[in-house]
């Protein structure tokens, strides 16, 4: 459940945007794995719910004395539920009206984007019974993580959306947390109807782990403390084969790339300090991130690709599959205060992405310094 390419925050407006897009691409049956549909399918839902929250605006004009004003700061500092702290001026009508307006949006977006998804990828295939495959071993896992991250964030940003609406606290993160898992449950199954792919057990326990772990903070928290966040460099070699066998594999477009290349992908746990440390004099911005990736990796399990007749047509078997782990600063950008809704939705957006910044590696037993890592 990877990913910054700003031509598709255009796909919020038109699922057949969407289609357009996923018709484009060419198709591998090597590459385009349920892993990669279920991260394109994630990002635009997540960009869907985003762009909605920040395009959303108040039905009428709040009038506050200062004693008022004065009031909420105070309570707004506490634990107290956000809900009651900033929506509590919401009338029942205007609730009401913009649950509605949520609901509709989801319903559509989602609605949109699985018919994109079925007129691009599921009818080219033959459809079979429902069945399953086990790809718990390909990519290192790599693509399992993608799947925790990206259910994680689109349940993040449906829990901003229904904040929106003033919907109670518990019942908010619930059904922004379960709808998300939900959603990509279905993407599992048309896997498993699919005679190219299959139901993955593994991609659908990654999917509760994403939601879990959204919902399981919120109860404790009332706010994601541990963010997960995402980051990619795009890989270029100086043997020609592993360029090429990469322009097979994960395509030639950036776009591509940053979707389909695990080698190139990095995902992060974000720990914000002071979340966990009130009483100390860290600034509320600072964290620091856990990050996982891999390298040497140019297939599925095994760096070996076969034509449709099953000829070996790629073999680099010389070259090692390894994992990577990753400790880096890191900022928090919902920390940072303003009353600029601009700036709130932009740190939003960047709050999902790690900042480039010095990392300590640890890999095939040894430690090493990236002086700068994204």
């Amino acid at each position: 459940m990877s990913f910054v390419n700003v031509n598709l925050l255009f796909m919020r407006s038109s699922p057949v945007l969407l289609s357009s897009f996923v018709a484009s691409l060419p198709y591998r049956q090597a590459s385009y794995s349920s892993s990669f549909r279920s991260l394109l399918t994630i990002f635009v839902l997540s960009l869907i719910s985003i762009s909605n929250l920040n395009a959303q605006k108040d039905t009428s004009v709040i009038y506050q004395s200062s004693e008022q004003i004065l009031k909420a700061e105070l309570i707004s500092k506490t634990k107290i539920d956000s809900n009651k702290t900033n929506l509590n001026h919401l009338s029942p009508q205007q609730k009401k009206n913009r649950t509605w307006l949520v609901a509709g949006t989801n319903v559509v977006g989602y609605g949109g984007i699985m018919t994109a998804l079925a007129a691009a990828w599921y009818d080219n295939y033959t459809k079979t019974k429902l069945h399953s495959f086990d790809d718990s071993r390909e990519w290192l896992q790599v693509d399992k993580v993608g799947h925790f991250y990206g259910t994680w964030i689109e349940s993040r940003a449906n829990n901003e959306l229904w904040k929106w609406t003033g919907m109670e606290r518990k019942r908010r993160i619930w059904f922004s947390g379960l709808t998300s898992f939900a959603f990509q449950t279905t993407i599992e199954y048309l896997d498993g109807r699919s005679a190219e792919w299959g139901w993955s057990w593994a991609d659908f326990g990654a999917n509760i782990l994403g939601s879990g772990t959204f919902i399981a903070q919120e109860l404790a928290w009332d706010e994601q403390r541990i963010k997960l966040k995402w980051s990619f460099h795009r890989k270029s070699y100086n043997d020609g084969s592993l360029n090429h066998r990469s322009d097979a594999l994960f395509g030639k477009s950036t776009p591509e790339r940053i979707l389909k290349d695990y080698n190139g992908q990095t995902y992060w746990a974000s720990i914000n300090l002071n979340s966990f440390f009130p009483k100390s004099n860290l600034p509320p911005w600072l964290a620091v991130a856990v990050g996982y990736g891999a390298e040497g990796m140019f297939g599925g399990t095994e760096n070996i690709g076969k034509d449709e007749n099953g000829n070996i047509i790629f073999n680099r078997s010389d070259i090692k599959r390894y994992r990577q782990w990753y400790l880096s600063p890191d900022i928090d950008f919902t920390k940072i205060k303003t009353n600029k809704k601009g700036l709130r939705f932009l740190f939003t957006v960047l709050s999902a992405f790690k900042f480039p910044a010095p990392s300590l590696e640890f890999s095939n037993g040894k430690f090493g310094l990236n002086l700068i890592h994204f």
